[in-house]
């Protein structure tokens, strides 16, 4: 059977290669393509298509939290394949039931491969069906509900990673969070330093790379800096009863903490 789609991708290269791959040989109409997580929630309940090609890392919500707004009593939910450039998410991808999770870039016949594993699941959630009712949702698929129950269970927000994904030169190095003495963020470049190197992250904000991280290790201790409290080796006093952190990376770096994060400095070392 013909089935429908909508493609959620922050990057226009991976949209448009996915949509050349699915339209040209999957037998798959993609009704329409979004940017980031909050026009993916839009699109798919405008649209309701059969499946709904996810990226992971994306602006304004990812893809857990797509679905995670998606999954309401009565809400018809698609197939979802997700899209990462990381091995690390495929895991978390199968933990939350996805009906399968796709590498970037995107391999053509393991774009086929998924696109046929979702269109058996909706022959065998709907029977008979032609496209009209609502193939999906959470009393037709019992994956679903098992998935609002994780997602239930689950602390507030994403859940900390022990890795992250950090880019150096043409490298990208799975490090292990403990091992991150800080972050910082410069004309929207987020450099990240351990005691041994420096490299980029591909996140587009501070914000967004404290959601992957143990919030019992870091501090953001300025607007533009993330610290990570066991690497900080001394506190200095500064001028107007302000402080700077002397980190332990191979620079010993020297972060400002700013007035506003004075007190928490306190707390932390009982200053």
């Amino acid at each position: 059977m013909s089935i429908t789609a909508v493609i959620v991708d922050d990057e226009q290269l991976a949209r448009e290669e996915l949509q050349y791959l699915l339209e040209g040989d999957g037998d798959v109409e993609v009704l329409a393509q979004g940017t980031n997580g909050i026009e993916a929630v839009e699109l798919i309940r405008n649209h309701q298509p059969d499946v709904v090609f996810l990226d992971v890392q994306m602006p304004g919500l990812d893809g857990f939290a797509v679905i995670k707004k998606l999954l309401e009593p009565g809400q018809r939910v698609p197939q979802i394949i997700f899209a990462t450039a990381f091995d690390q998410y495929a895991v978390r991808a199968f933990d939350v039931n996805a009906i399968d999770y796709l590498l970037k870039p995107f391999d053509r016949q393991r774009v086929l491969q998924a696109v046929e594993r979702a269109r058996k699941r909706l022959e065998e959630l709907a029977p008979g069906e032609s496209g009209g009712e609502a193939r999906g949702g959470i009393e037709g698929d019992p994956r679903l509900a098992t998935l609002l129950r994780l997602i239930e269970q689950a602390p507030a927000g994403r859940t900390s990673r022990g890795k992250i994904v950090i880019q150096a030169q043409s490298r990208l190095l799975l490090v292990d969070q403990n091992d991150l003495c800080f972050a910082s963020i410069d004309d929207g470049t987020i450099t990240v330093a351990t005691q041994t190197f420096e490299g980029h992250s591909r996140c587009r904000t501070l914000e967004e790379l404290l959601e992957q991280l143990d919030p019992h290790l870091f501090w953001r201790a300025h607007r533009s800096y993330v610290v990570n409290i066991n690497h900080i080796q001394e506190v200095v006093p500064w001028f107007k009863s302000s402080y700077q952190l002397r980190m332990d990376d191979r620079k010993h770096t020297e972060i400002p903490v700013s007035r506003a994060q004075t007190k928490r400095l306190r707390e932390l070392f009982n200053l």
